[in-house]
């Protein structure tokens, strides 16, 4: 599927829901004595869909991929964050009322990272340098790269086809070595 905004992209989507679900839980009043970890929770929950959007909007694969290296960086970071905040002995107790938001805060930044990871892996393994190198000029280039490649391989395959040793006619096909099926008498 083509996306032609970043807004479509469903790892964006995801992204962003994670900010303002992060958001919502250090509205919490525990996070109030917790200032310097609620901005640093915020701040790399929003880094991740942000740094997904200026990828997409750069012009080449190299400056995408570094940017969702990035957006996956922060996702860690929303990560370890909330597995401190698990840790933290002056929050238990004020923090029990929201384990099961930060459990679903915690995979919902998993599966962001997951879904980077996944992009970038696809992303290098592309010949397509990105949108500004990509003219019609270079693309039509490309496709007949890639029709020239194809036509190869049907060619090599008819080449081994034909480099096989005929079967003659009449004769049944007995591998070398092998010895005939014995023939039964028609009754």
């Amino acid at each position: 599927m083509k996306y032609d905004r970043f807004e479509q992209l469903p790892v964006w989507q995801a992204a962003i829901t994670l900010a303002e679900k992060v958001y919502a839980l250090t509205d919490a009043r525990p996070f109030d004595r917790l200032r310097e970890l609620r901005d640093q929770l915020r701040r790399a929950a929003l880094s991740v869909s942000n740094n997904i959007a200026e990828g997409f909007e750069r012009g080449t694969t190299a400056e995408l991929l570094s940017f969702l290296y990035i957006a996956r960086g922060s996702a860690g970071e929303v990560r370890s964050m909330l597995l401190f905040c698990d840790r933290l002995p002056a929050l238990p107790s004020q923090i029990s009322n929201f384990k099961s938001e930060i459990a679903a805060l915690r995979s919902l930044a998993e599966s962001c990272s997951r879904q980077l990871r996944a992009w970038a892996d696809q992303l290098q393994n592309t010949d397509i340098q990105g949108q500004r190198r990509l003219t019609d000029r270079s693309r039509q280039a490309w496709q007949a790269d890639r029709r020239a490649e194809a036509f190869l391989q049907k060619l090599q395959a008819v080449r081994d086809a034909a480099a096989a040793p005929p079967v003659p006619t009449g004769a049944s096909p007995v591998p070398a070595g092998a010895a005939p099926a014995e023939e039964t008498p028609a009754t």
